[in-house]
Parts: C-alpha cells; structure tokens; sequence
C-alpha cells in the first residue's frame, strides 16, 4: 500500500484520477498545510506528498517536510502546473525531489514510482570529471567527488558554484577496475555547501549496470 498525500487548497483529484494515485492499491490523503501533512506522517508514515507550487507559502512547506526527520515522506514532489518557471525552482531549492507535470504525460507513473521507491545508495568517495554543458560557462572543467550514488543520481561535491538546472557531463571510475561511468545530468537539488544532487539524465553504454553492480555489491 502507498501513502500519498495532495497537499494543495484545490482539489488536485480531477487532474490525477487518470494516474497510478487512483489505484486500489493507493491511500489517498490531503492536507493544505505542513501541520496536516505531519499528522498523516504520524498516523502511519507517507511515502509521496505532491505539492502544489500554488500553495501560500509551498516552499516554506517543503522545507519544514525536509528538515523532519520524523515525519519526513520518502518522496516530495512538486506539481507543475506550467512550463518551467521560479516557483518550480524554489520547490527544488526547498528540497522537493522533482517536479511532475501536470496534466500528466505519458511518462509520469513511472517517473512517480521511481521516486516512491527510493533505488539502493551508496555512500562512497569517488573522484568525478565534471563539466558544465551550455550556458555562459558551457566547457568549464570542474574537478569534484561522487558522494553517494545510485542508478538515478549522484550526489556531488565540488568548489564550484552551481544552481538548479545546470547541466553537466560527468565522468569518474568505478572502484577495482568496474568500469568507467560517464553521461549527463541535471543539477535538481543543493545540499550543504558545495554539495548538489545530479539527476542522470543520460549514462552510456552499460554504466547504469555498471552502478547497480557496484551499489548492490560489498565492494568499497
């Protein structure tokens, strides 16, 4: 069973009735405040709470949701109920994990399922080539480490500042001779200082494989 939580001050049911949160299988909840989404989280935990950008105060509420360590939802997602704008970044900035559209494509189960069910990680310290792919600064090498990884995403630390929406081409080696990763990716999250979570947008050849070894694997 997954435990979703609309958090909104409109009823959200018209635009997802056609999506996996109207299956038997999904405990719908709703709330329109961070006060509310912990009382659901408390009763039970919650696996996604999907946030209306349109909500006073949206981005405070992501926050608050974050920092809770008790109540916090596996997944937050934001709704985006227009093309990209700053109300989506300052939900990114807060610490939602993505932003799903709205109406809903074709897509949009599966990249909710992934979210609700969070891939391994693992922690680790990797040297990683980074750098930044279009924009004013578009060529700039930048010299970092791989934090924390799975299949999906990497989570990067480098002296370089970087926002929201960068993109960039990464590359680093995997430990005992398992191959080298490399790919691109989106920066979708800030972390502490000089730390940023990397969406993998694209990974060639095997290297997602390559990842999923080494994550599910005892290697260091």
């Amino acid at each position: 069973m997954i435990r979703a939580v609309l958090v909104s001050a409109v009823d959200l049911a018209p635009q997802l009735q056609d999506t996996l949160l109207f299956r038997n299988n999904v405990e719908r909840l709703t709330a329109s405040t961070a006060a509310e989404v912990r009382r659901h989280a408390e009763q039970g935990g919650i696996d996604v709470a999907l946030i209306d950008p349109a909500l006073p105060g949206a981005s405070s509420l992501v926050a608050a949701l974050r920092q809770d360590p008790l109540t916090r939802p596996t997944a937050i997602v934001g709704l985006g109920r227009s093309a990209f704008s700053l109300s989506h970044l300052d939900l990114l900035q807060a610490g939602a994990n993505a932003i799903l559209p709205l109406p809903p494509g074709g897509d949009w189960d599966d990249r909710l399922m992934r979210l609700v069910h969070v891939p391994m990680r693992k922690a680790t310290r990797l040297a990683v080539d980074l750098a930044l792919d279009g924009g004013l600064r578009g060529g700039l090498r930048i010299a970092g480490r791989v934090l924390n990884l799975s299949i999906h995403g990497l989570l990067i630390e480098c002296s370089e500042d970087l926002t929201v929406g960068d993109d960039l081409r990464f590359a680093f080696d995997l430990p005992s001779g398992q191959g080298r990763v490399c790919g691109t990716g989106t920066i979708v999250r800030l972390g502490r200082p000089q730390e940023y979570g990397l969406e993998l947008t694209r990974v060639e050849g095997d290297g997602r494989a390559g990842i999923k070894r080494y994550v599910e694997s005892g290697w260091d």
